[in-house]
């Protein structure tokens, strides 16, 4: 059990057999605590797990500089695992290329009309 996460291409939201996944993390609590802010923020009131966030550009452009700031929420959770930011930056273990590879894949499909959300279950 752990902390698993997905970014995916959906029509109606939801993680089916109908979307595509762009980015999926295991156990990044930063990431995490960044998208349950956001959740929050637009209003999201039940428990942040297995709940769809849906994403646009500005988040994109938003999520871009809190990583290369390395400013992401320090986050625990019983599933959550160590804090993501040991090795953030280890180009076999770290988190951050993926993250900034998910920025440019989420980028291309919003521009191409797509609706591109995350999820996560724990």
């Amino acid at each position: 059990m752990g902390l698993d996460q997905y970014a995916y291409v959906s029509k109606n939201g939801k993680h089916d057999d109908d979307s595509r996944d762009i980015a999926y993390w295991r156990k990044h609590n930063r990431l995490q605590g960044w998208m349950e802010n956001k959740y929050i923020d637009d209003g999201g009131k039940e428990q942040f797990n297995c709940v769809a966030v849906e994403l646009t550009v500005e988040d994109m452009e938003q999520l871009e500089v809190v990583i290369n700031n390395r400013m992401l929420p320090e986050t625990g959770g019983f599933f959550f695992g160590s804090d993501s930011y040991s090795d953030y930056e280890d180009k076999e273990y770290g988190y951050k290329d993926d993250d900034l590879k998910f920025i440019d894949n989420a980028r291309d499909e919003l521009n191409k009309g797509n609706k591109v959300f995350y999820n996560c279950w724990w």
